[in-house]
């Protein structure tokens, strides 16, 4: 299983997303969404998912939950926007991951046993970040792997 991981469109949905998204059974959006229809471009690809972002305080996307608990694989993720508001202890909770974006800077990493990814910004470019999206993989074993995947912008 494939779960495509997207934070910071900004309102700009970039071409180069939608093959990047290729085969994937699954779409989370981590906020600052900014323009309601790009969900409606992603669900064509796969189910989307959606949290509120700090720009997203106007309209349809305001009205996005702040956080969600989505299950995957029978393992619980915790979505966010901002990571500095976590508010909880991921391990006791017994999360396999916690989801973030709002930095527009892709990393991911272990702690205490629980995934936390990044995917970085897919929207317009932020200093000299780079336009990258996420992908989750559930292994055979139910783990997860992430992995950034860069986007080659035709405009840059």
């Amino acid at each position: 299983m494939k779960i495509g991981i997207l934070s910071d469109t900004h309102g700009l949905l970039r071409p180069e997303v939608a093959p990047a998204l290729a085969g994937v059974e699954r779409i989370l959006h981590l906020g600052d969404v900014g323009k309601f229809s790009i969900l409606g471009e992603l669900e064509k690809i796969a189910p989307v998912t959606a949290i509120r972002g700090n720009v997203d305080r106007e309209g349809p996307c305001s009205e996005l939950p702040e956080t969600e608990v989505v299950l995957i694989a029978d393992r619980y993720v915790y979505m966010l926007h901002d990571l500095n508001t976590l508010h909880l202890d991921p391990a006791a909770g017994r999360f396999a991951a916690v989801l973030s974006g709002h930095t527009h800077v892709p990393n991911f990493y272990t702690r205490k046993g629980v995934l936390y990814l990044n995917p970085g910004s897919c929207g317009p470019r932020r200093f000299q970040l780079p336009i990258t999206i996420g992908l989750l993989t559930v292994t055979s074993a139910g783990e997860f792997e992430a992995k950034i995947v860069p986007l080659k912008s035709i405009a840059e």
